[in-house]
């Protein structure tokens, strides 16, 4: 950073994803501890969780659609104007949720509410991340567009840290009733005012270098999702399945780790929290590291290190996460959020190295949406299920297959990656 339009650039790339991974994030750990009871009625806890769940995971299969719909007009209109309404909806959605009725107050509507919004969450959070990478590395010096690119992905400590910190904090001074009565929407409620920053930051961005390029010389694509599937379908094979690993490790490590510790485990929810929130420093010092090295030695070598430590926590999820010290469910979250560091840090370079400016926005939006399905959505389904039915081992196996998924992603493209991030 050189001056002050630099850091308003990284600092908008950062505020944004920040107040994604919040508003995910309280909406999972919400899931994880109140939504059941609150929203889906059933006799078995087990069946309640399994449906908190899902509608956790419904948003990742609108975040497709919001990438193809904000991909859409971020490759014909614009960056700037794209990454505010995606925000918006993404913050109005997470806002409401606060103000929702329960179950018991108005029957099937209430659930059906928090789906709709949940829903609305997702579809803006499909356009923001891939939006925030393209802020950052399309406005990079050459030679440094990992270390700019690692601003969104650090938005995920961020955030998760404000997230979890609240609940920590509601947890201290409210009662488990008055939480479950009405603490629990004062985080979602919170969301207002990191939405309001957001927004003072990047109505105040110009338009990134390469997409006035690309404007200038009337390279737009008329249907940037047709473009992209025509010409670019194996990077964004490659890109999606790259991703998988990404956020399997993620939704291991916070949300079905929460829950499974908590239940079957039996430790304290206080004492859980504080575990996943010292644990997620080791994500930050992860996303650093890679990506400086990766200005160095390119991504891809970063990304194999990730993967193989995606690997690693799958092997070591039965012995660790199960222990009954919780200083070794530290040490295996800590390993696991480190090696996560490492395969999400070069992301923010390397998705949008794959595809051409014309589609890049629609591109980074989808792979990064798509690989969300199979490695965030089903994860702390899958893993409950595994779980339930197999033990901790089996939820391990997901994550070994996950790490292999998003290897092969990579070795797919024979670790080239085709465009530079300010080509036009």
């Amino acid at each position: 950073m050189t001056n002050a339009s630099d850091r308003r650039i990284l600092l908008a790339s950062l505020i944004g994803t920040s107040v994604e991974f919040y508003d995910f994030y309280i909406y999972a750990t919400a899931a994880a501890l109140v939504f059941g009871p609150a929203f889906f009625p059933a006799k078995d806890p087990a069946v309640q969780l399994l449906a908190s769940y899902a509608s956790f995971g419904l948003a990742f299969f609108a975040r497709p659609l919001g990438a193809a719909l904000f991909g859409h007009f971020g490759d014909r209109l614009g960056r700037k104007s794209t990454l505010v309404a995606s925000l918006m909806l993404m913050g109005g959605s997470t806002v409401a949720i606060a103000f929702l009725p329960t179950y018991d107050q108005i029957g099937w509507i209430a659930p059906a509410l928090l789906c709709t919004l949940r829903f609305g969450q997702g579809l803006g959070l499909g356009g923001e991340w891939g939006g925030a990478s393209l802020l950052a590395v399309e406005n990079a010096p050459p030679g440094r567009e990992y270390r700019w690119g690692m601003f969104p992905p650090l938005g995920a400590p961020i955030g998760f840290i404000a997230a979890n910190g609240l609940f920590l904090l509601l947890g201290a001074v409210l009662t488990d009733t008055q939480f479950h009565a009405w603490g629990w929407r004062l985080p979602f409620l919170a969301s207002a005012a990191l939405v309001m920053l957001g927004l003072w930051v990047r109505l105040k961005l110009t338009e990134t270098p390469a997409f006035r390029n690309a404007a200038a010389h009337d390279t737009l694509a008329k249907v940037p999702i047709a473009d992209l599937f025509r010409h670019h379908l194996r990077a964004t094979i490659a890109g999606t399945a790259g991703v998988i690993a990404c956020f399997a490790l993620f939704y291991l490590t916070t949300a079905f780790a929460l829950s499974y510790g908590t239940t079957t485990l039996g430790h304290g929810r206080q004492a859980m929290l504080g575990l996943e929130i010292a644990a997620i420093i080791f994500l930050a010092i992860g996303v650093i590291t890679s990506s400086i090295l990766a200005d160095r030695t390119g991504a891809s070598s970063m990304l194999r290190w990730g993967f193989l430590g995606c690997v690693l926590s799958g092997l070591l999820i039965g012995p660790m996460l199960g222990a009954a010290s919780l200083w070794v469910v530290f040490a295996w979250l800590a390993l696991s959020l480190f090696a996560m560091g490492f395969t999400y840090g070069p992301l923010g370079g390397w998705l949008p190295s794959l595809f051409h400016p014309n589609v890049r926005y629609t591109g980074v939006s989808i792979t990064f949406n798509l690989g969300g399905i199979v490695g965030g959505a089903l994860a702390p389904i899958a893993a409950q299920s595994l779980a339930v039915h197999g033990g901790l081992p089996l939820v391990g196996a997901y994550l070994v297959a996950a790490g292999m998924l998003s290897l092969g992603g990579v070795l797919l493209l024979g670790g080239q990656s085709p465009y530079t991030n300010r080509q036009a």
